[in-house]
């Protein structure tokens, strides 16, 4: 059914229908536009079930209706009613208006609607010029109400390259005690979404400025103010080096948990004793037990922590992989195509870490290919079949030294 058609009942029957929220932000912005969600001001629930009977009813703490995938729902108050993200009351009614359905939203340039037949905007707490400035701003003082809006605005933040308004920052701070009452699910749905924008760096940077990175993110925090070289790292500290890596990475890869290896590369760095400043020795070895905390603090997927974990312990030998003699090499190149990251994921790790920063040629540091061609030119089948006597450890043994001969001969040249 046509969105007009429905928008024409609803307003047969004293309702009026609105397009709400982001998409009108990004048909502004000039983004594609994928999820329409519309708000209905004037008739109550079993009216709309009646003039819709087909509509699918979706959410437990307040009705959403789908039609053929589209989202509608009964404009409404919201009163807070405890501690967290869920914890409110919620009052639908005819008597509700747009302006006041608008009100519970978290920032003004979410908080726009378009009457859906007429095209008239209600923009009440000018969202629109909000977007033209590239500014987050908080709507009202109910901003405070919810935890998950702290995590919210840093994302939206990250996927528009949009400032945020120092009220609304020192309102995300006012939300740090809450922060802990959200589900890691929350919280990395909200993570995930920034790693997939093209800035991430953002999201950590504004959780930075509002004081609350380290409630989910200590590890990131912890690297603020962890000196390093100057001569290899001109940047800074290595929160600010970690930030310039993946933001890289998005021009490498499109595979967030790749993103992610790159964010929690240097994680080691900081735990390292300020008085072994600017150098931090052991951080790619003490770097993989901290993966696993960050991971399992904010819930992120299994495979996301095993590529972090390899980042972690493999980058700095993937850095001077050329530096090696050829049978360190092949003991590298063995055992990182042995890991879920592999040889061509950690690759993207190392040229995010050395040219996001220095002047180093992706050239110098691309081992997977080279590392690839070893493995498939001297091969378990080759080794069988020159020498079928040798089993187990002889085998391997024999495998790695045929490697080693390989890898020379090519250094040679």
């Amino acid at each position: 059914m046509e969105i007009e058609k429905i928008a024409k009942i609803i307003k047969e029957n004293g309702g009026t229908l609105y397009l709400v929220g982001g998409a009108i932000r990004d048909e502004m912005i000039g983004k594609p536009v994928y999820d329409e969600d519309y708000c209905i001001t004037g008739i109550t629930k079993e009216m709309f079930m009646n003039l819709f009977p087909k509509a699918k009813i979706l959410g437990k703490s307040f009705e959403v209706f789908e039609i053929e995938h589209n989202q509608f729902a009964l404009a409404r108050r919201e009163q807070k009613s405890g501690i967290g993200h869920k914890e409110f009351e919620i009052e639908t009614g005819v008597e509700i208006t747009i302006q006041e359905d608008l009100a519970r939203r978290d920032i003004t340039i979410n908080a726009i609607a378009k009457e859906v037949l007429t095209g008239k905007m209600i923009d009440p707490f000018k969202g629109r010029k909000d977007i033209q400035d590239k500014i987050i701003r908080r709507t009202t003082s109910h901003f405070k109400e919810d935890p998950l809006r702290v995590y919210r605005v840093a994302r939206i933040a990250a996927q528009l390259q949009f400032q945020v308004e120092e009220n609304t920052i020192k309102e995300m701070e006012a939300l740090k005690p809450e922060l802990l009452s959200l589900s890691k699910e929350r919280v990395f749905v909200e993570f995930r979404k920034a790693l997939e924008s093209n800035k991430p760096s953002i999201f950590f940077e504004i959780l930075e400025k509002a004081k609350v990175l380290d409630i989910h993110f200590k590890e990131i925090s912890d690297l603020i103010g962890a000196l390093q070289p100057q001569e290899y790292h001109p940047e800074g500290d290595a929160f600010q080096h970690t930030m310039m890596v993946v933001d890289k990475s998005v021009e490498l890869t499109n595979d967030v948990a790749v993103r992610f290896a790159c964010l929690v590369h240097d994680l080691g760095k900081g735990i390292t004793p300020k008085e072994m400043y600017p150098h931090h020795y052991g951080h790619d070895e003490k770097g993989v037990e901290l993966v696993g905390n960050l991971g399992n603090r904010i819930g992120v997927p299994n495979l996301w922590k095993a590529y972090g974990k390899v980042a972690a312990k493999e980058h700095m030998k993937g850095g001077i992989f050329f530096n090696m003699s050829p049978a360190k090499q092949v003991q590298f190149i063995e055992r990182v195509a042995k890991t879920k990251l592999g040889l061509e994921g950690l690759q993207i790790v190392v040229i995010a870490d050395k040219c996001s920063t220095r002047n180093t040629k992706m050239e110098n540091i691309s081992f997977a290919n080279l590392g690839k061609e070893c493995l498939n030119a001297v091969n378990g089948h080759i080794i069988k079949e020159k020498n079928p006597e040798l089993v187990g450890e002889k085998f391997k043994e024999k495998l790695h030294h045929e490697r080693v001969n390989w890898m020379r001969k090519v250094n040679v040249k």
